[in-house]
């Protein structure tokens, strides 16, 4: 198989009131932390919602080659809701941000590790709020990156 071909990803989190973003270098080797972005829930079915507006702007700015985007499939591996609605969430951002490709990945434990890590580094409460979406994000998008060079060597 070829290499992880260069160029920087961006790794979405997408969660119910807000959207974690993290970024990777453009080697494909280690995924940071971006921004956290409100969900715009009140955009009509012909608008576009201002995070997936602001999440294009983000692929544009950073120049990105690909979009990772996590999504919640539950510990049995079955979708559930959530999957079902992270898919749409995907499909939209697709439509928008095209040629450049959305890619879902399985992060079934991205913020429950992200939790953990920040509590471990004391991280808590409200600021732990703040920026666990981003580091859900960051784990969403380091696992992928890991497995593809896993699968490319």
């Amino acid at each position: 198989m070829s290499e992880l071909s260069r160029g920087v990803r961006l790794g979405v989190d997408v969660g119910q009131v807000r959207v974690g973003v993290s970024r990777s270098d453009p080697h494909g080797v280690l995924a940071t932390p971006l921004v956290t972005l409100a969900r715009d829930l009140t955009a009509g079915p012909d608008e576009v919602p201002s995070d997936i507006a602001e999440l294009a702007a983000l692929v544009a700015e950073h120049e990105a080659v690909e979009v990772v985007v996590g999504l919640p499939v539950n510990l049995a591996g079955r979708h559930g809701p959530a999957a079902v609605h992270v898919k749409a969430y995907a499909d939209r951002l697709a439509d928008v941000i095209a040629p450049v490709p959305v890619a879902l990945t399985d992060e079934r434990m991205s913020t429950v590790v992200a939790s953990r890590r920040l509590a471990e580094r004391g991280v808590r409460g409200k600021r732990q709020r703040a920026v666990v979406d981003q580091a859900a994000a960051v784990e969403i998008l380091q696992s992928w990156l890991d497995a593809q060079r896993r699968r490319t060597r």
